[in-house]
């Protein structure tokens, strides 16, 4: 960290506590599952999973209702087939539009924490919206799937020869997306997974609106078109989608970065470009803008402009950002808030991470806002961090459980989490750590009755 944090952060630190001897995991004993949480806070049943099934189950109710209780959607207008896979395209879309995620947070995140906790507990969750996201953009295709088939097949009367061709290669490319996007397929071919979202999202949004103008220029005479696109809810559908897709590279700017390398391992990236972010929120970087993006939890630092980014060395991309140490990199949209965001919410929290994750963690630990404990595992901190951002913790909380790896090995940070949460009398635990550790956490936790959050790795 930079200097400016360190003095502000030490200049009210309290006195470090004596060094406790080392914690033995072994002897702490978790109390049993519960059995109600033991299924319903399993991986399989979280609310993202949840919220695909009802965007299903609503599609499936509408189609019960439009076709009379008859299945039978063939018999349907082509405008209202058409209709229910645009409005499903239009949600998916919309909820992760940046200004959206940022209003759902603050909606959830209003809750006072005087109220009943497993209410607070559930608005907590509300990270898990890219269920909207995924059953949306699922139904929508089977509903353009059903679109094309019947295209095809000269169901649709009257239809302009160029509408087969286009659908078809519309359902090709939302296929593909889909296919991609399988856990299996996006985890290992994740390059070729962001490049099929996002040039396919374009392609789609622009086959949406030939095959619209196409539509209506074949319905209504020319004189007439102008005032019937003006009046289309299709055509208002769509400028929304656009316009949501279009927002963030508004902005889209390459903007001067200083960095700081403490190890080999790590760097710190600092920021100031006219743009201080919230506490957590995230940032979007990089280097080649048209084909690869990550977001990454912005640090403000109190008392000045601007912000910090922890990168660690996790991959292809942040390796050779931390062996290149850009000068400038490229960032677009505005900070998102993230699932640290939940924190006030709850009356304490316990905070684990392992590695760079103390990123998302370290604004709301020097802020304060709630009060909190922190258990933060990592090969040799000081080595690898370096001491400022060490001493940035300690300042501002002189308990922190800093667990060095180097000495004492990998934890079960299940059990560490839950004896911070018993001995400080914490309402809930945000873990921010790899896939495997955080989905672990929680479920090991929750599954016992115990409020607990981490990313869900959606985006």
């Amino acid at each position: 960290m930079t200097a400016s944090l360190s003095k502000t952060a030490l200049q009210y630190a309290p006195k470090a506590p004596p060094q406790k001897k080392h914690i033995d995991l072994s002897r702490i004993k978790m109390p049993p599952q519960h059995p109600w949480h033991k299924w319903a806070r399993h991986p399989k049943v979280i609310p993202y999973n949840r919220l695909a099934i009802l965007m299903t189950a609503l599609n499936i109710g509408a189609l019960y209702w439009l076709t009379n209780g008859g299945w039978r959607i063939d018999q349907l207008p082509m405008e209202t087939v058409l209709n229910g896979a645009l409005v499903n395209f239009t949600i998916a879309i919309l909820i992760r539009q940046q200004y959206v995620i940022n209003a759902l947070f603050a909606i959830a995140t209003s809750m006072p924490t005087h109220w009943p906790l497993r209410w607070r507990w559930a608005m907590g969750k509300v990270y898990h919206f890219g269920g909207i996201h995924v059953g949306g953009f699922f139904c929508g295709t089977l509903w353009y799937a059903a679109f094309t088939l019947f295209s095809l097949l000269g169901s649709y009367t009257a239809l302009p020869s160029s509408i087969p061709i286009l659908a078809s290669v519309h359902l090709s490319i939302l296929t593909l997306m889909i296919i991609l996007a399988l856990p299996a397929l996006r985890a290992k071919y994740h390059d070729q997974f962001e490049f099929s979202a996002r040039f396919g999202s374009w392609a789609s949004v622009l086959l949406f609106w030939a095959q619209t103008l196409v539509l209506s220029a074949a319905a209504h005479p020319v004189s007439e078109l102008p005032s019937v696109l003006a009046t289309s809810p299709q055509v208002w559908a769509l400028a929304a989608v656009t316009l949501s897709i279009l927002a963030p590279w508004l902005r889209l700017r390459k903007v001067e970065v200083t960095i700081h390398k403490p190890s080999n391992h790590a760097v710190i990236a600092d920021f100031n470009y006219g743009v201080t972010p919230f506490a957590g929120s995230s940032t979007d970087l990089s280097l080649n803008p048209l084909f690869e993006w990550h977001a990454f939890a912005n640090i403000p630092l109190p008392g000045r402009e601007g912000f910090q980014l922890a990168i660690s060395r996790a991959g292809d991309w942040t390796g050779a950002f931390i062996d290149n140490l850009p000068r400038k990199v490229w960032v677009k949209g505005i900070p998102t808030a993230g699932v640290g965001n939940i924190e006030t919410l709850f009356k304490k929290v316990v905070w684990i991470a392992t590695g760079s994750g103390i990123g998302p963690c370290l604004p709301h630990l020097v802020a304060q806002g709630v009060p909190a404990k922190l258990v933060w595992a990592t090969r040799n901190p000081r080595k690898t961090y370096g001491d400022e951002l060490v001493d940035d913790i300690k300042a501002a909380h002189p308990d922190a459980l800093i667990w060095d790896t180097d000495t004492h090995g990998k934890p079960d940070l299940a059990r560490l989490a839950y004896l911070a949460y018993r001995d400080t009398g914490a309402e809930a635990v945000i873990c921010i750590s790899n896939k495997k550790v955080t989905w672990n956490v929680v479920y090991e936790l929750e599954s016992r009755g115990i409020p607990a959050f981490g990313a869900i790795w959606d985006s």
